[in-house]
C-alpha cells in the first residue's frame, strides 16, 4: 500500500518505522531539514520537505497516487487543510487526522457537514483518558484492555521482591487452579519479550500480562492475591493540560474528589472555569511540603500528566514516598518506560502510543479490530477475524502450528461465546482471535493468517 504521512515528529517517526515493516511503500513530508536528514537516516521511506498543506509539496510526495494518507502534523489547521486537499485535489481514497483542540467533537461535525471525509480522526487525549480510568482503583495493576467488545480483559502487574508468583513456573500456577477462563499471555522481561510457555518462570521485575473473562475478572484478582479498592474516593493530578482536564471531568462524573495543581495562574483560571467540583490549585504539584499540606497521604491515586516525562517521573516517585496508593504518570519517550516501573511507578500511559496503536488498526485490513503496543514496541496483542477459506480453520489448537513467539489468548465465536482457548479448542472461519505476539512474529503471524485465505473476501491480514 502506498501511504502519505504528514508530520514526520516523535508520532510520525513511530507509525512510519511500522508501516514500512510491513511492507508498506512510505513516504513523509516534514518541514525541517534537520528532521527530515533525521527521518532519511533511520527509516526506508522516502522523505519530502515542505509544508503540508502546500499543494506542491503534496504532488512531490506523490499524494495523487496514494492509497492512504496520515496528517499526524503537531499543527491541527494543518492536519484538517492537508486532508481537504487530499480529498478535492487528489482523491485520496482514505485519510486519517490527529486533532488535539479539546473542540474535536466540533471539528468532526463540521468535517461531516462540509462533506470532509476523514476516515479517522484521532483525538489522543480522549483515547487516553478511557485507558487511565479504568486502573485508579486497583493500586497492584499496571494498565486494563478489554478486547471483544468488552468481554475479555487484559491487565498487567509488575512482580515486586516477595510476589508470591515470582519463581512459579506456568505449570505449577496451572495446578494451583486459577479461574478456568483464564491465561497467563506475555512477560515483559527487561526490553525482552516472552511469550510463555508451560515451562516458563517467573521472576522478580517481570511485567506480566494475564488475561480472563470479564466475568471472572474479580475472581482473577483474588487468585492472584491483589487488592481490589471498592470505590476511589480522592485524586490529585498534575498538570492543567488537556488530559488532566478530561480525566477530572470523568473523576467528578464517578464522585471522585479532585484536586487538580497547575503552576500557570492564567492557565489556573481557565482550567477552573472548565471544571465544576475539582479544587484547582495554584501551586507546585511536585513540592512535598504543598502536597502534605494538601492531603496527599493515603490518597487514592496521584496522576502526572503534565507534558514534561522527567517532571512525571519524579513527581510520581515523591508522591509514593508521601503516601500515595496509585501512581500513574504521562511517559511518551519509551526509553523511559522500563525505568518508571523499576522506580515503583504503577501505571504509565502514551500519547505516542495510543496515536500509533489507532493508526495501526486502521491502517490493517478489516479482519483487525484491535491493536495496542506494548513496552517500546517490542510486543503487541493484535484482534482480528480468522478469515474465509483460512488453511488452519476447523483445526485444534494443538495441531496448528503457531510462530514461537505468537500465541491465541482468546475467541470470541461467531454466536457471542468467549473462550480462553486449551489444545482441544478449534478455530473456525468468522472467529474472533485475540493474539499475543512479539514485534519479531509479527510477520510470521501474517503469513500464517492469509493461508488459504479467500481473496474474493477481505482475504488477508494487512491492507495491500
Amino acid at each position: 500500500m502506498k501511504i502519505v504521512v504528514a508530520g514526520g515528529g516523535g508520532v510520525g517517526e513511530l507509525v512510519s518505522r511500522r508501516l514500512v515493516r510491513e511492507g508498506n511503500e512510505l513516504t513523509i513530508i516534514e518541514p525541517n531539514p534537520d528532521r527530515c536528514e533525521h527521518l532519511d537516516n533511520t527509516l526506508d521511506a522516502r522523505v519530502v520537505q515542505g509544508d503540508a498543506v502546500s499543494f506542491r509539496t503534496l504532488r512531490s510526495a506523490g499524494l495523487a497516487d496514494a492509497d492512504m494518507f496520515i496528517a499526524i502534523t503537531n499543527n491541527d489547521q494543518v492536519n484538517l487543510l492537508s486532508c481537504m486537499a487530499a480529498q478535492s485535489e487528489f482523491n485520496v481514497p482514505v485519510k486519517v487526522a490527529r486533532v488535539r483542540s479539546h473542540e474535536v467533537a466540533d471539528w468532526r461535525e463540521a468535517c461531516r457537514r462540509i462533506g470532509l471525509k476523514i476516515d479517522l480522526l484521532i483525538h489522543p487525549e480522549s483515547e487516553q483518558a478511557r485507558r487511565i480510568l479504568p486502573v485508579l482503583g486497583l493500586p497492584g495493576i499496571t494498565d486494563i484492555i478489554d478486547f471483544a467488545e468488552g468481554k475479555v480483559r487484559l491487565f498487567g502487574m509488575f512482580l515486586q521482591s516477595g510476589h508470591w508468583l515470582a519463581g512459579k513456573s506456568l505449570i505449577e500456577l496451572a495446578r494451583m487452579g486459577p479461574p478456568k477462563h483464564s491465561l497467563l499471555v506475555m512477560i515483559l522481561r527487561g526490553s525482552k519479550v516472552i511469550i510463555p510457555r508451560g515451562s516458563d518462570t517467573l521472576q522478580v521485575h517481570d511485567h506480566v500480562y494475564a488475561l480472563t473473562r470479564t466475568d471472572e475478572f474479580s475472581e482473577m484478582l483474588k487468585f492472584l492475591g491483589l487488592e481490589q479498592s471498592p470505590k476511589v474516593e480522592r485524586a490529585f493530578i498534575l498538570g492543567g493540560k488537556q488530559l488532566g482536564i478530561l480525566v477530572a471531568e470523568e473523576l467528578e462524573k464517578q464522585g471522585v474528589r479532585v484536586k487538580l495543581f497547575e503552576t500557570d495562574a492564567a492557565r489556573c483560571e481557565k482550567v477552573a472555569a472548565l471544571l465544576k467540583q475539582t479544587m484547582v490549585v495554584h501551586a507546585d504539584g511536585t513540592d512535598a511540603a504543598t502536597l502534605i499540606e494538601e492531603g496527599i497521604e493515603g490518597v487514592d491515586a496521584y496522576l502526572a500528566l503534565t507534558n514534561e516525562d522527567e517532571q512525571n517521573l519524579i513527581a510520581a516517585m515523591l508522591a509514593r514516598r508521601l503516601g500515595a496508593k496509585k501512581l500513574v504518570a504521562l511517559i511518551n519517550r519509551l526509553n523511559y518506560l522500563p525505568l518508571a516501573h523499576r522506580l515503583g511507578i504503577h501505571s504509565t500511559v502514551s500519547l505516542r502510543l495510543t496515536t500509533v496503536d489507532r493508526i495501526l488498526q486502521f491502517a490493517r485490513r478489516g479482519e483487525v479490530q484491535s491493536v495496542t503496543t506494548f513496552g517500546d514496541e517490542a510486543a503487541e496483542a493484535i484482534e482480528l477475524t480468522a478469515p474465509q477459506g483460512w488453511k488452519h480453520a476447523g483445526k485444534r489448537l494443538k495441531e496448528i502450528q503457531f510462530p514461537r513467539e505468537v500465541v491465541a489468548g482468546a475467541l470470541l465465536r461467531k454466536n457471542g461465546e468467549v473462550v480462553v482457548p486449551r489444545g482441544n479448542d478449534v478455530i473456525e472461519e468468522g472467529d474472533r482471535i485475540l493474539f499475543f505476539t512479539s514485534e519479531t512474529a509479527l510477520s510470521k503471524l501474517e503469513e500464517m493468517m492469509a493461508q488459504g485465505a479467500s481473496s474474493t473476501g477481505t482475504g488477508g491480514l494487512w491492507r495491500r
